[in-house]
């Protein structure tokens, strides 16, 4: 088809033949359409990548679980670590159901823990951060109490490969085979009864609480000094 662009008129008279000239497109039968343009990337080119965003958001969770596990260690009296391997999620609320309130359980990797602990007493956990542990963090002076309720779990479920992997109290690591040495610790109530008996007893007694470890020592003291409290509160 032809297009007719525009068309030319002369002054001077001209033939009917040559009246109007127009100029047509009927020469040209092809579009005016460039070819479109190839690029080949070079395999040995490498392609620059950024950062995914699942990544970021890996990196803050992990940040956010350190300062979870630095929470959990403010006025914290034991660590102990717990071979988590082989429970089912089941057990694992079960059991953080028959806790105490002052106790938490939480399962985090041994490297987020170990950010968490570094500069402090808690690092001596370190032996024990191997393969895959629940952490229980215990927020009262009552040890033995703490502990016994994953013990009668433990013994109830026959969950006797899930043993404790180590523990750290007052700075001191324990290992699995020493932890008969918290269980076995007096409570408040027992040194306390203990105190007053030895005050009521020969000098020798006393002499012999007062000799007992610094530990025991102070939580005697400290059992003395919250009863005068109590008694004089109530007056």
């Amino acid at each position: 088809m032809e297009s007719s662009l525009c068309t030319f008129s002369s002054s001077k008279p001209l033939s009917s033949s040559t009246t109007s000239k127009t100029l047509t497109l009927s020469s040209f039968t092809k579009p005016l359409i460039l070819p479109k343009t190839t690029f080949k990337l070079n395999p040995q080119t490498p392609i620059r990548r950024f950062p995914s965003i699942r990544s970021a958001i890996s990196r803050t969770k992990k940040e956010e679980t350190v300062e979870v596990v630095k929470k959990h260690l403010e006025n914290c009296y034991l660590v102990a670590g717990i071979k988590y391997k082989g429970l089912t999620v089941k057990q694992f609320e079960d059991l953080r159901n028959s806790l105490p309130e002052s106790v938490k359980l939480v399962v985090v990797k041994n490297t987020l823990v170990g950010k968490a602990i570094e500069g402090t007493q808690w690092e001596a956990l370190k032996p024990c951060m191997k393969g895959m542990n629940a952490w229980m963090f215990v927020h009262t002076e009552e040890i033995p109490g703490a502990l016994k309720p994953y013990r009668d779990f433990q013994k109830e479920k026959k969950l006797e490969d899930n043993d404790f992997t180590g523990a750290v109290f007052e700075g001191k690591y324990y290992q699995p085979s020493e932890f008969k040495q918290l269980e076995s610790m007096p409570t408040k109530a027992e040194i306390y009864a203990k105190l007053l008996g030895s005050l009521q007893s020969p000098a020798s007694a006393l002499v012999s609480t007062l000799q007992a470890p610094a530990r025991d020592l102070l939580l005697v003291l400290k059992a003395y000094v919250a009863k005068l409290e109590e008694e004089g509160g109530g007056q």
